[in-house]
């Protein structure tokens, strides 16, 4: 026993003395300097260091350089260049508009020092006042003015609710001028940490404030007309619905709301359900899907506005590469919300042929005294069945009817962007995408498309500008829409496009006896049209920017040009496994090349069902087995031959095994 003892004694004494020995050995290793970047990520490792490559990235966008983890924790995007760009044109002529009415001039890099004056619409007679007022001016007296990176006291408020790595918010401070603060808003702490080194590293933090708070809790906090921000950017990650109802009571009287929309599945009519769950309307799959998208997003706006008295008057909505992007200004007024059920309609689209057709929701109508009369509206305008094919209706919406751009506000930021084309990187992209919409017709909502109408009846497709040219000479309006390339907006009816379109199959014929006697094709064809077409190519019917040659629709310029994963914390895990998961789905409805003997092995376990029936023609190239297989052969060779899945242990990687595995 004693013996004992003294052996636990010695092993206890010595185990003591090595961890004295080893502690005393790592305290005399040089020790190198804390990593910062690690320690700020939270992520650093005890006992060794982080490799710096993989550290974090810096990214020079405009006028602002940052730095963000290489790791997937905080959001980025280069694909939004765009959006950002056309934000920061945006906020530009209208911090014009806004400074301009209290006598103040805005500078911005790269423009002629030329003195404009801009006037809104709305307070001519006010802003008329001014202008005299300043002219009476003493000489040695100086017109006001603002530059980028100066705070303007009686500047622009913005915030911007997910600011992410605050490339954004940056942005403005640098290129935007007119501006008396910035809100950089984040729920996530990685981020604003981020923020803070982003905002000193390119030396705006007397104009950018980073913010860590929910964006909900800190719109609602500004309800008050003293603290409303006059710009208010939600650029979320999918939807935007959680905030629109504090957006529109925290932006000022007037105010500037954008709005960036990314789930555009939902809103393309994937799933109506969702998307009423999330906009209050029924998305239907149509041609028009990405117009129908935007007036979806503008119904709900104003209908959360409506709740608070509120309004909204679309400046700029844009559909471009996998989301939408409107600018809307808010207003009060208790006689403008009552006409907002007139601006709303429903849709009813023909499933066969497309055709369709819009309900309003309300009705305006004058009365005695220059009053306006409000009440319901009659309909519906459509049949139980189509008067063309005879399918029925799906019924989509309520969707805005009303214009979707302000042609004055848009020719502004045209003007702005083509007499300063070094300003953004896509300046070019900007000129085509807005010289297209200042064509569109905005008193006709949603289009035809080319391809839509020939596919119908089977036919060949017409020239754009034969088909234009055709509702030209039938004293139709027509343009092109911003969202689609081979679209057809124009104010006819569906009947006159329908008879256009028999005129072109006349010309190019179908094989009737091909037609089902019930398909929508047979049916439109089996009428006579009472319109004849002339496709003669008319000199307008190519429009300006199609002459010349602006980029209106810009082709994906790399791979994987599209949305990327959400940032999530130790990005960098989640990242790699994205990837993995991405290259594992590609082509997953094919056989890889190296697996087809294995496959064909595989297959050639299972017998083949026409064999046992004798009605298997293909002998010993079938791919199934031929040879008869007992009962009890069968049951011995189905748990080794059947193919098996990677993992069939149900309880889990770190279950005990059964008897006989490892």
């Amino acid at each position: 026993m004693s013996r004992a003892r003294i052996v636990l004694w010695l092993s206890l004494t010595l185990r003591s003395a090595r961890s004295f020995s080893r502690a005393r050995f790592m305290a005399g290793q040089p020790q190198g300097p804390p990593n910062p970047a690690a320690m700020e990520n939270g992520t650093e490792l005890c006992g060794e260091e982080r490799p710096p490559e993989v550290q974090e990235t810096t990214v020079t966008e405009g006028a602002a350089k940052i730095v963000f983890p290489s790791a997937n924790e905080v959001f980025y995007n280069p694909v939004q260049e765009f959006n950002r760009d056309l934000t920061c044109a945006v906020i530009t002529e209208f911090a014009r508009i806004q400074l301009g009415a209290k006598g103040i001039q805005i500078k911005v890099p790269g423009e002629k020092d030329v003195q404009k004056v801009v006037v809104d619409l709305l307070e001519q007679e006010e802003d008329k006042a001014e202008l005299k007022e300043g002219a009476n001016l003493a000489p040695g007296d100086q017109p006001r003015t603002a530059a980028v990176r100066d705070i303007c006291e009686e500047g622009l408020r913005v915030l911007e609710g997910l600011a992410a790595s605050g490339l954004r918010s940056i942005r403005f401070a640098l290129e935007v001028p007119g501006l008396r603060s910035v809100v950089a808003n984040d729920a996530s702490a990685r981020a604003v940490d981020l923020m803070h080194r982003n905002v000193q590293l390119n030396d705006v933090a007397h104009l950018v404030q980073p913010s860590q708070a929910d964006a909900r809790m800190l719109m609602y906090q500004h309800q008050k007309a003293s603290e409303r921000f006059d710009v208010i950017d939600l650029d979320p990650y999918g939807s935007p619905a959680p905030f629109l109802d504090a957006a529109v009571q925290a932006v000022s009287e007037g105010g500037l709301l954008c709005v960036t929309c990314t789930d555009m599945a939902v809103l393309a009519g994937n799933s109506g359900e969702t998307c009423y769950s999330k906009y209050g309307a029924m998305a239907l799959k149509s041609r028009a899907c990405h117009e129908m998208a935007l007036r979806i997003v503008l119904h709900s706006l104003d209908l959360h506005a409506n709740c608070y008295q509120r309004f909204v008057v679309p400046l700029l909505s844009i559909s471009a590469d996998f989301y939408v992007r409107v600018f809307v200004r808010v207003f009060t007024g208790q006689a403008k919300v009552k006409a907002s059920a007139s601006k709303q309609a429903l849709v009813f689209q023909c499933v066969g042929c497309g055709a369709f057709h819009l309900q309003r929701l309300g009705k305006a109508s004058g009365a005695s005294g220059g009053r306006v009369k409000f009440s319901a509206a009659c309909g519906p305008p459509v049949a139980p069945e189509c008067e063309h094919c005879g399918q029925r209706h799906q019924l989509g919406g309520p969707m805005w009817a009303e214009p979707l751009h302000d042609l004055d506000f848009v020719g502004r930021v045209l003007e702005a962007v083509s007499a300063n084309p070094g300003r953004f990187h896509t300046a070019e992209r900007m000129r085509g995408v807005l010289s297209v919409v200042a064509e569109e017709l905005l008193d006709v909502p949603l289009y035809y498309t080319l391809d839509q109408l020939s596919s119908t009846i089977h036919c060949s497709t017409p020239r754009l500008l034969q088909l234009r040219s055709a509702l030209l000479h039938a004293g139709f309006r027509v343009s092109l829409s911003h969202a689609c390339k081979n679209a057809v907006k124009t104010d006819a009816p569906s009947s006159a496009l329908w008879d256009i379109m028999r005129c072109w199959e006349k010309e190019c014929p179908v094989k009737r006896e091909r037609l089902s006697e019930t398909s929508p094709a047979f049916r439109i064809l089996s009428v006579e049209p009472r319109l004849q077409a002339n496709f003669t190519i008319r000199d307008d019917a190519n429009p300006s920017s199609r002459q010349r040659g602006l980029k209106r629709f810009q082709a994906n310029p790399e791979a994987n040009w599209g949305p990327r994963p959400r940032a999530r914390p130790g990005g960098k895990a989640a990242g790699e496994a994205m990837e993995e998961r991405r290259k594992l789905l590609q082509n997953k409805r094919k056989e890889p090349d190296e697996d087809l003997a294995q496959r064909a092995a595989q297959l050639k376990t299972f017998p083949c069902k026409r064999f046992k029936e004798g009605t298997c023609q293909r002998g010993d190239q079938c791919c199934y087995s031929h040879s008869p297989l007992t009962p009890k052969a069968t049951a011995e060779a189905t748990p080794t031959d059947r193919p098996e899945a990677p993992d069939q242990n149900p309880l889990g990687p770190g279950a005990a095994a059964g008897p006989g595995k490892d």
